[in-house]
């Protein structure tokens, strides 16, 4: 006997958090469905019972008459990853800003230099999050992202020193296993748990 209804749990090929039941492979987004629902009570102007009872059973036709293609953006969720992303980022923000406040009040002037990143993951989502995870970093700022070969060129602050470049690189590098751990699959985990590569391959030239 088939089973009729399934999870986003129980199955991984499921988008997260949704149902899937009958014998026609029906899916229920429940991210999707509580959006309209929210959209429908804004509709009416006013927050009632009957007004979120009502959105419900609305979404939910909506989805069931004119379901959606399914489309995997390779989006998985992992709290335990997303706790320990959102701690390093809070960290790394407030760590960053005091570097770069006293070296802008009592320091002397330093060189600045664009590096580029070979990162471990090529998906397009991954790129672009990591991307914008460097970015909220103080002393940090992404320029490019070259997607043909995952790479991405940061703005650094603090380049007098070689061992200055390579702790700015190896930051990124982190900032992408944090990432792709809180929100990347199984395959995206176990690849940057390899030996990131050497930044020779990003630019086509020696790195700096």
């Amino acid at each position: 006997m088939k089973r009729v209804l399934g999870c986003s749990f129980r199955n991984a090929d499921l988008p997260p958090l949704s149902f899937e039941f009958g014998t026609r492979r029906r899916v229920l987004d429940l991210p999707l469905i509580a959006w309209l629902t929210v959209i429908w009570v804004l509709l009416w102007s006013t927050l009632t019972w009957a007004n979120v009872l009502t959105g419900l059973v609305v979404s939910v036709a909506v989805c069931l008459a004119f379901p959606l293609p399914r489309v995997d953006l390779g989006l998985r969720l992992h709290p335990w990853g997303i706790l320990r992303l959102a701690g390093y980022l809070f960290y790394d923000m407030y760590t960053s800003a005091v570097k770069v406040t006293r070296q802008t009040l009592f320091g002397l002037p330093h060189r600045a230099a664009v590096i580029g990143v070979p990162l471990r993951c090529r998906s397009d989502l991954m790129l672009a999050a990591t991307a914008v995870a460097v970015s909220n970093v103080p002393g940090g700022s992404i320029i490019e992202v070259r997607r043909a070969t995952a790479t991405v060129f940061v703005h650094v602050l603090d380049a007098d020193r070689p061992e200055e470049l390579e702790a700015a690189r190896r930051q990124v590098w982190r900032v992408e296993e944090l990432t792709v751990r809180a929100f990347g699959t199984r395959d995206e985990i176990a690849r940057v748990a390899e030996p990131p590569p050497p930044p020779q391959l990003a630019a086509g030239r020696p790195a700096p």
